[in-house]
């Protein structure tokens, strides 16, 4: 197997593949997983902080910007571009420097974690600390969107996601507008991960709050993709796979749409079916 390239989201491998009784050798691609290290430095703040590592976490290399500033916003670190002064890009490490601000929480500097390409809460060591106060609580006015628009979305999904086409071992969070036209895509072997890129761009851009835009992940919907969306503002979010209890649990108390198993002729409602106008 080829050594990955640090800037590369897809390896090619030779592999041997069966079908149809017939063994042969053939060159498949892979997702590429490596680890990154989040880190953050922030000059001026009282105690001072130096530049560390918040986080290491297996990704697909690539948007690993957008990756770490969206790491930061969905951990309550920071809540708008401009606190961002700099950004330190090495191939495995992305060091965000911050302006100061005596009101910030760095209690995620005290739980410091190693996480997983499928696990964006490990490392946590309390209940209290997977939960986040969503920069927008304020119950922003929602147009209904046609539920023939819902059920076109994974179809659209799946013709942009090329390197999923590629390797089949790809996770995506996508954005959509009410007509179902895709605005911003994030892939990633993790789904927290590709969630995080996704805002971490919207947050780069000025898109922020979400708050007009549908949310459509390429997996099943648990407890922290639904905090991340809270964070975005974001007031509905719909899956190819199915929600968790506590995702359902957050879902309701945001009052943030939630639909799953969603196909082209139909889908499952779990909380928000205001939102959606049927034919």
């Amino acid at each position: 197997m080829k050594q990955a390239d640090p800037h590369k989201s897809i390896l090619k491998a030779g592999i041997f593949r069966f079908r149809d009784q017939k063994l042969e050798a053939v060159e498949d691609a892979l997702a590429v997983e490596d680890p990154l290290e989040i880190g953050i430095m922030i000059p001026g703040q009282i105690p001072p902080v130096p530049a560390q590592t918040i986080s290491l976490t297996m990704r697909t290399p690539g948007n690993d910007r957008e990756l770490a500033a969206g790491y930061l916003f969905t951990e309550g670190i920071i809540r708008q571009r401009d606190e961002i002064i700099q950004v330190l890009d090495l191939p495995a490490l992305v060091t965000l420097v911050l302006k100061p601000d005596q009101e910030r929480d760095l209690s995620v500097l005290e739980r410091r974690s190693v996480t997983s390409s499928s696990c964006g809460v490990c490392g946590k060591l309390s209940a209290s600390a997977i939960r986040r106060e969503p920069a927008y609580r304020e119950n922003a006015s929602f147009e209904p969107i046609e539920s023939s628009v819902l059920q076109e979305l994974p179809e659209n999904l799946r013709a942009a996601q090329h390197n999923f086409e590629r390797t089949g071992g790809l996770h995506a969070a996508a954005l959509f507008d009410a007509e179902g036209n895709l605005q911003l895509l994030r892939e990633d072997v993790g789904r927290h991960n590709a969630l995080d890129k996704l805002l971490g761009a919207a947050l780069m851009a000025g898109m922020l709050p979400l708050s007009h835009q549908v949310l459509l992940l390429s997996g099943r919907t648990s407890f922290e993709l639904v905090q991340k969306a809270a964070m975005g503002g974001i007031r509905m979010v719909v899956s190819v796979g199915a929600p968790s209890s506590k995702a359902l649990q957050l879902a309701r108390e945001y009052d943030i749409t939630l639909a799953g198993f969603l196909k082209s002729n139909g889908f499952n409602i779990y909380h928000g079916e205001n939102r959606i106008k049927f034919d």
